[in-house]
């Protein structure tokens, strides 16, 4: 469904636009039928010597050619600031950052409820329990996998952008959860403020320096920590496994969750990298990449438009503290 409410507006491939982009690349826009649904709103521009076999074009012949707006066939530039120059904040600033993210661990009053029908694989359920802020209730959805014996080990999720403009909870965002539960692991999915049923008009994952961006980033790292703290009272989960897995959006907010969150073990961010857009410092992650010392395993795409390799990808990766070796495998595709 679009912005506006139409469906099935995205075609089978997305179409190469004539407006150039900078660096000799295209405009390929409008989403194919194999990619993330986000893309169907999200630029992407690529080497028009590019051949691949979801991008397309139109043929149109103009009845009146020069009566075509030259804004039209423009290029199409967007700004970045050059983020190998940044600069982490001190340990000593960093340790003021780090208290926003502090909550008061009150009892959560949790509920438990059955979710959809039970699978061949595994089984579901509902969980609400009081947030860690304000007076809300917070809402986790728990699978379980009916293979293997607990304490599973347990992935907690951050979904892509689409979560944003979903008003119901879905199973299928991207994240592979069904290959996730068939491994024998539990699956933990925060439902984070301004997605599916918390909708509260907060619909874009680009950053901004306004304090609305920064305190929802705050409150996204509490809803994720919060949710450990119910999965610590569930005795079929393996408190000391738990792994964390952001996809797009979700990787962007990897290294603030990690960074705060010693529970977890281990993160894995899919195609995400550090913003262009600049953010108030205490919701900026270079200044929590170097404090995330869990392993981490990067997935990223080589020719990502969103976050190119080089500006994006790899001053995130440089910036990683973790302890271990970090491995970073961008795709040829």
């Amino acid at each position: 469904m679009s912005p506006w409410g139409n469906y099935d507006m995205a075609g089978n491939v997305k179409e190469w636009i004539w407006n150039e982009a900078g660096s000799g690349k295209r405009y390929a826009l409008g989403g194919a039928w194999d990619e993330p649904n986000y893309m169907f709103i999200d630029p992407d521009a690529q080497s028009p010597f590019l051949r691949a076999s979801n991008i397309g074009f139109r043929c149109v012949k103009y009845i009146e050619p020069n009566s075509i707006p030259k804004v039209v066939t423009d290029p199409i530039t967007i700004t970045r600031r050059n983020l190998t120059k940044e600069k982490p904040a001190s340990d000593e600033v960093f340790k003021a950052y780090r208290g926003l993210y502090s909550y008061d661990k009150l009892p959560l009053s949790a509920t438990v409820e059955p979710f959809g029908v039970d699978e061949e694989d595994w089984k579901a359920e509902k969980i609400t329990y009081k947030a860690s802020y304000g007076d809300e209730r917070a809402i986790t959805y728990l699978f379980l996998p009916k293979k293997g014996k607990p304490p599973f080990q347990t992935v907690i999720i951050f979904p892509g952008s689409n979560a944003l403009d979903l008003r119901r909870f879905s199973f299928d965002t991207v994240v592979p959860l069904d290959a996730i539960l068939r491994s024998g692991r539990a699956v933990l999915y925060p439902v984070y403020k301004s997605t599916f049923e918390r909708g509260d008009g907060m619909e874009s994952d680009i950053a901004n320096m306004s304090s609305t961006w920064r305190d929802h980033v705050i409150m996204w790292v509490k809803d994720a920590s919060r949710a450990i703290d119910y999965a610590e009272t569930r005795p079929e989960l393996d408190h000391a496994k738990l792994a964390f897995y952001g996809f797009s959006w979700g990787a962007v907010m990897g290294p603030f969750v990690t960074a705060v969150e010693p529970r977890i073990k281990v993160g894995i961010f899919a195609l995400g990298g550090l913003d262009f857009q600049e953010s108030l410092a205490e919701a900026n992650a270079i200044n929590f990449l170097p404090r995330v010392k869990q392993p981490v395993l990067m997935l990223n795409g080589r020719y990502d438009f969103f976050y190119p390799l080089e500006s994006s990808q790899e001053p995130f990766f440089h910036w990683l503290g973790s302890g271990t070796p970090v491995i970073l495998f961008p795709s040829t595709i």
